[in-house]
């Protein structure tokens, strides 16, 4: 009974920190309020606050995937270690620009997939996790997962401030956010980094397959997912450099990649796992 309130402790006080850090950013960069005052910066304590929510997640998630047994792994496991690394990225970009007014849509996020281990604990035992190869493509997976991720939500947010300019609608929350044209350049920064990442997931299942996986490359609609994931970001990238694409349509493509990337793995998992009950 101890060993399994200490597993469950660790996911538990990670969704209680960043629910409460999310309201915290919610109430003081985004709330309205008779004595509206501009957004500060994100104090020393809250980037502490933010780094202790991520280091009691780690642990919570290096004792649920791995076991004397091997490596375990489910859909939520995968949700769960894409938001921590997405707020360990947004925390460390915040050392470099303001991020504040992002937290209170990131957090609350984190908090939901932090908690999803114990809603849903079922995972598989991963063959070859613990090849060298299977790391270092496991770990791009998982990162590229995180910075496409955070494309999206980035997406999202310049999708309302586009709106509200247009609207001339100068919200508390709007103020909070960094200018647009910021917001453009880091979304670009992550889908790069994230396609990077993307193409060598994707390029080393293709071609180290049987090696990675102990199973020669099948065709299927995870397969077939991410390939189409992979060609809407490729697209993307090549519309920015050459034809100077932004606003709305590279919103549009960044949101279809992402819908497309997360069916690849986590929805085709969700469904085995979950719907079929297939572990």
């Amino acid at each position: 009974m101890a060993d399994i309130v200490i597993q469950l402790m660790p996911h538990i006080l990670s969704a209680l920190l960043y629910a409460g850090l999310g309201f915290h950013f919610w109430n003081t960069r985004w709330r309205e309020g008779e004595n509206q005052t501009v957004a500060g910066p994100m104090q020393t304590w809250e980037r502490g606050a933010i780094a202790l929510a991520l280091l009691i997640h780690a642990i919570g998630l290096y004792n649920g995937l791995f076991s004397e047994a091997g490596m375990h792994f489910s859909f939520s496991f995968a949700l769960s270690l894409m938001m921590w690394l997405a707020v360990l990225i947004y925390w460390l970009e915040s050392f470099m620009a303001r991020m504040e007014g992002m937290q209170p849509m990131v957090l609350p996020l984190a908090a939901a997939c932090a908690i999803l281990p114990l809603a849903f604990p079922h995972a598989h035992l991963v063959a070859n996790a613990s090849a060298t190869g299977f790391k270092l493509h496991f770990l791009a997976a998982m990162l590229a997962y995180s910075f496409l991720t955070l494309s999206a939500l980035q997406a999202i947010f310049m999708g309302f401030s586009e709106n509200a300019l247009h609207k001339r609608s100068l919200k508390r929350s709007l103020a909070s956010l960094p200018p647009l044209m910021a917001m453009e350049t880091l979304l670009f920064r992550m889908l790069l980094l994230g396609f990077i990442l993307l193409t060598l997931t994707v390029g080393s299942g293709v071609l180290f397959s049987e090696a990675l996986f102990g199973r020669p490359l099948s065709i299927d609609h995870k397969t077939l997912f991410a390939f189409a994931s992979w060609g809407i970001f490729a697209t993307l990238l090549i519309g920015r450099h050459i034809w100077g694409w932004r606003g709305k349509r590279a919103l549009r493509w960044t949101l279809t990649g992402f819908a497309l990337l997360i069916l690849a793995y986590v929805g085709s998992r969700f469904v085995a796992e979950v719907i079929l009950g297939r572990i």
